[in-house]
């Protein structure tokens, strides 16, 4: 984050605070959301399994992914794989 808050010229704290402001989540918050995403997408696919999906998006733990991806959806990886609709 420092490299990026140094690209645009200002400082990695501005930085943080600005996204913050404007997307309501830390950047590292708003990475984990958009692999969850890929993930779900994944799994919908139908193409992999539960831990595949979770190894391709970067989580080496797969019952960290799992309790990650049912905050996010409100349904387990399993449940998304077998086609259960996302709750919130």
């Amino acid at each position: 984050m420092l490299e990026l808050a140094q690209q645009v010229g200002i400082s990695e704290r501005a930085l943080q605070r600005g996204f913050r402001a404007v997307f309501q989540t830390t950047v590292q918050g708003h990475l984990k959301q958009q692999w969850l995403k890929q993930a779900e997408r994944l799994l919908r696919q139908g193409n992999y399994t539960v831990a595949e999906a979770a190894n391709l998006v970067g989580y080496g733990h797969l019952g960290h992914f799992a309790a990650a991806f049912k905050r996010q959806f409100g349904i387990t990886p399993s449940q998304c794989l077998a086609g259960y609709k996302i709750v919130n």
